[in-house]
């Protein structure tokens, strides 16, 4: 299996690491067969604190064909986050990977694109809820129906409401995957509570 995590301009690195991290374990202590590719419109992506990765791919070079899921950290507008998670490129992938039923899972506002996809219109999500819940508000924009929970999963898709929720959408994302057994497993070895 393989998970396709999308790294716009202005990602938050610690939406992005728990990913990495949580089926990094799976895979090499538990012997889960899945690798993660990270995907960006350019070689190196700037995270919201300056931290810059190199990606695997570019966004031009993947189909969701190729994937069982995709991950979506959230980051900063200051940052330039949305100019590539609004960007047509990105909307249609994420179109491509809800036509074939596979597993979304975004974290904080990177449940925005999600919405301006179209893919949530009128079903249950979630985003940003502090600072005035205004990207709630905008989320709603687009035709969702916003629940104001931490973790909210809909069919295929996991979204959530801040960056404190990070490892849990990642597990969400895991157990969807290789079932709840198996995620519990590689969430007590890494520490967290069942």
């Amino acid at each position: 299996m393989k998970v396709l995590l999308f790294c716009a301009k202005g990602f938050e690195t610690m939406e992005f690491s728990v990913f990495i991290d949580v089926f990094g374990w799976a895979r090499n202590d538990f012997g889960c067969d899945i690798s993660v590719e990270t995907c960006g419109f350019t070689k190196q992506v700037v995270s919201t604190f300056g931290v810059p990765i190199i990606v695997d791919k570019l966004i031009e070079k993947v189909s969701a064909d190729e994937y069982d899921a995709l991950a979506v950290p959230g980051g900063f507008e200051e940052f330039g986050f949305y100019e590539e998670a609004f960007d047509e490129k990105f909307l249609n992938l994420i179109r491509d990977f809800d036509r074939q039923g596979k597993s979304i899972a975004s974290v904080c506002v990177g449940a925005l694109p999600l919405g301006k996809s179209g893919i949530l219109n009128g079903r249950n999500a979630t985003t940003y809820h502090l600072n005035g819940a205004v990207r709630q508000k905008q989320l709603a924009e687009f035709g969702v129906n916003v629940i104001n929970e931490r973790i909210v999963v809909d069919k295929n898709i996991i979204t959530s409401y801040c960056p404190e929720t990070a490892p849990d959408v990642a597990f969400e994302l895991l157990k969807m995957l290789v079932g709840t057994k198996k995620m519990l497993t590689v969430r007590q070895a890494m520490g967290f509570k069942i």
